[in-house]
């Protein structure tokens, strides 16, 4: 489903958005460990980054997907939610499809882990991540997303 272009800040609040990728394969989805900041070191999220100006968040998500894990991405659709990051900040979620490439830990990242539905609880999330896994636990369930 397309969305429609967003800046990389809402003009009325300047909340910068960050898009997460949940990315699905094989039944399971991947979670990365902080390296960098050190204030989120050892910490584990759904990749991602911050939207540039100019990009749609699912452009974004695959430009980030790229750099930080060396693989190609589909932006399959956004998921219903909103977590707030650092202030100024706030995470929307997206689902997505591997295409091509073996994940690798190449930027800001020391670990990655393919997590199957009964895993999503075997890694210490971050708080804004944490908040998120319920929402992609119900999509690896096949549950319908509102």
């Amino acid at each position: 489903m397309a969305q429609p272009p967003q800046s990389a800040s809402t003009p009325e609040s300047d909340t910068v958005i960050v898009v997460g990728a949940a990315i699905l394969h094989g039944g399971r989805v991947l979670a990365a460990r902080r390296s960098a900041p050190a204030h989120l070191a050892g910490g584990w999220e759904f990749p991602g980054g911050k939207l540039e100006p100019g990009e749609t968040e699912a452009e974004a998500l695959v430009r980030e997907c790229r750099e930080e894990l060396g693989v190609s991405v589909r932006a399959v659709r956004r998921l219903p939610g909103t977590w707030p990051l650092n202030p100024g900040y706030v995470l929307h979620l997206w689902h997505a499809e591997l295409l091509d490439g073996e994940p690798r830990p190449l930027e800001d990242h020391s670990e990655l882990r393919w997590l199957g539905p009964r895993e999503l609880d075997d890694v210490p999330w971050l708080p804004q991540d944490r908040n998120a896994v319920t929402v992609v636990a119900r999509l690896m369930a096949g549950a319908p997303m509102g």
